[in-house]
């Protein structure tokens, strides 16, 4: 029940000289659910959309911003520039890094139009959630943050394995992606992980999906959510099998590792961070290789088993 209540809702060599390339269908990415927005707000000459302004498509912010946490639980989202609206904007304006004002403008909109993990920003009314020792009901301080659940202190030997309902990736060069990217977070941590051998319960599962495929968070299509994570110690990670994947990746592409190492935080009970250096940061342009982990991020895993 824990784990459905916080998912948030985001990497090798094939031969030794052609690094590994793929798109798993031949699908252009939709254009943004926010774009026919920004066109409005430009083709209006609007700076910005305003508490009690009417404008088509407040309806998806509104989705966008209670599915990543920056609405309260049981909000009832209507169609309305409200005091909720605002609110929830001024808390994304401020965890994206933009000026902080209430209003829709077209900064905002494009941070919204970024693809990114699909684990939420804010968790809501968890103690163990904490960011340094922050305890508001809203964890908006910078840096590290955690999912509010652990692996239990026998837990620090995790065995993965992988399953796919879509074929993306070879299993070879999957498997070569993820023990590089458990490798670095054992560097840094208590935890040791394996490979799965035939017979043996895996706590952890890899995979790529494709739209609605029965965990409760269908992904969109190319373009939008890369990839998501369950936290401790549910164990799923999942890429979106539309979007397009490399070891090596060009300016269209997302590289798996660094997703990978990403997603692995989450399984591990990091959350996002603010820190936009960090492995957790929420999004990953494409072609871009974000494989190291920050400090932020060593910080993050030491505290949250720091007693240990």
């Amino acid at each position: 029940m824990a784990c459905k209540l916080f998912l948030f809702l985001g990497a090798f060599l094939l031969v030794l000289l052609h690094p590994f390339e793929v798109a798993s269908r031949t699908l252009k990415p939709k254009e943004s659910q926010f774009s026919q927005l920004l066109h409005s707000l430009e083709a209006e000459g609007c700076q910005a959309c305003h508490k009690g302004a009417n404008i088509k498509g407040l309806g998806q912010v509104k989705q966008y911003l209670n599915k990543y946490g920056y609405y309260p639980e049981g909000v009832e989202l209507t169609e309305e520039f409200d005091d909720q609206m605002e609110t929830a904007l001024k808390k994304y304006q401020e965890y994206s890094h933009l000026k902080v004002t209430g209003t829709l403008d077209s900064s905002t909109v494009k941070e919204m139009m970024i693809p990114r993990c699909g684990f939420p920003d804010i968790i809501h009314n968890k103690g163990t959630g904490r960011k340094h020792g922050h305890k508001s009901r809203f964890h908006l301080v910078a840096h590290y943050a955690f999912t509010g659940t652990k692996w239990s202190a026998s837990k620090t030997h995790l065995v993965y394995t992988f399953n796919s309902s879509v074929q993306v990736v070879d299993v070879q060069t999957l498997r070569a992606v993820c023990s590089k990217a458990f490798e670095r977070w054992k560097a840094v941590s208590q935890f040791t992980f394996e490979e799965a051998q035939p017979g043996r319960t895996p706590n952890i599962v890899i995979g790529f999906h494709r739209r609605d495929h029965g965990d409760g968070a269908p992904f969109e299509g190319p373009g939008n959510t890369l990839a998501h994570a369950f936290p401790p110690e549910d164990g799923r990670f999942h890429y979106d099998a539309d979007e397009r994947w490399s070891t090596n990746p060009g300016v269209s592409e997302y590289d798996l590792e660094s997703v990978a190492v990403h997603e692995i935080g989450h399984l591990l009970g990091l959350a996002h961070s603010q820190d936009q250096n960090a492995t957790m940061y929420r999004s990953i342009a494409r072609g871009t290789i974000k494989r190291d982990l920050a400090k932020d991020d060593i910080d993050g895993i030491r505290a949250l088993y720091s007693n240990r």
